[in-house]
């Protein structure tokens, strides 16, 4: 049985961990894709409520009623709103400590959003490294194997 090299050994070693953090940087922007969806609908309903201050009572509204369906309607107040507090709890809140509560969640995931993009290019840096080490190693790992063919072959002629 040939024995591994110390260049196979670590061709093989980066490779495992190349595998590892290509499926880390694909979680992260899994995650980072989560967080922006996430920031995109608080945002739009912080927008809503900017809408709703400016029309005021009595504004058309349409609202989904699910499977792209809406249901004309009327505001009648925009004192009080319902807000999503997470983990599937909703309160009904006055009008400006909603939007508080929205701009915090916003800040919330704009922040993680960062921290992920840092992580993201960490890893992505890691993997250009990585990259980068199997390539030389695969340039001499040929050249071995070229070397190696070719003592086989001139101890086949020899052989003769």
């Amino acid at each position: 049985m040939k024995k591994m090299s110390n260049d196979e050994e670590a061709f093989r070693r980066i490779m495992a961990e190349l595998r590892i953090l290509e499926g880390t940087a694909e979680a992260l922007q899994n995650r980072m894709n989560l967080v922006s969806a996430a920031r995109t609908e608080l945002s739009f309903a912080s927008a809503t409520i900017e809408g709703l201050e400016r029309e005021g009572k009595g504004a058309p509204l349409l609202v989904p009623i699910g499977g792209g369906s809406f249901i004309k309607a009327k505001v009648t107040t925009i004192a009080d709103l319902v807000v999503g507090m997470g983990a599937g709890v909703s309160a009904e809140k006055p009008r400006k400590e909603a939007k508080k509560i929205l701009e915090k969640r916003i800040g919330e995931l704009e922040n993680s959003e960062q921290a992920f993009q840092q992580q993201l290019g960490q890893v992505l840096e890691r993997i250009n490294v990585n990259k980068q080490h199997l390539d030389e190693l695969s340039a001499r790992l040929s050249g071995r194997q070229q070397v190696d063919v070719r003592k086989a072959k001139n101890r086949t002629q020899r052989a003769s």
